[in-house]
């Protein structure tokens, strides 16, 4: 198999009780959790905008994104920014745990739902010892429509 030795970097964060995996290559910084700025007339889960080193960036809350259990900010919380679609966005996560390796041969195709969220935004479930990892495809976790949206409230500030 071709790709047997190949490895991909991720960084790992949970969102309540499960652990979830990006690319580290679409991963800009990871900064403490500081509650964003609301935008007026946002989608629910745009939690608001921040202003990172003078740059404004829309904060995404994943947990409300996938519709899991309510958000709870806690001192672990962090905000992961991240690149999707030439966007900077922020991303809120219960805590970021750790960054590692994973071989190729160790990632499964997803099934069609896992933990609450639908197989659209999914790269694929990442296999370790015993533990899963829910690798994330950043670029799939916004519809057009909702990346447009995401857009308007960057710039509504």
């Amino acid at each position: 198999m071709a790709n047997e030795n190949v490895e991909i970097q991720l960084v790992v964060f949970r969102l309540g009780d499960e652990e979830y995996g990006v690319p580290i290559t679409q991963v800009q910084e990871i900064i403490h959790f500081s509650k964003p700025t609301r935008v007026p007339k946002s989608p629910p889960f745009i939690e608001g905008v921040i202003n990172l080193r003078g740059r404004v960036i829309p904060v995404i809350d994943l947990k409300k994104r996938f519709e899991v259990e309510a958000a709870q900010y806690t001192e672990e919380a962090r905000i992961v920014v991240v690149e999707i679609h030439g966007h900077t966005v922020g991303l809120i996560v219960s805590e970021v745990s750790e960054v590692l390796r994973l071989p190729q041969a160790c990632i499964e195709p997803p099934p069609a739902v896992i933990a609450g969220i639908t197989a659209n935004y999914l790269q694929g479930v990442g296999k370790l010892e015993d533990r899963l990892l829910i690798l994330l495809d950043l670029n799939k976790i916004l519809t057009a429509e909702e990346e447009n949206q995401l857009v308007q409230s960057g710039e509504a500030v």
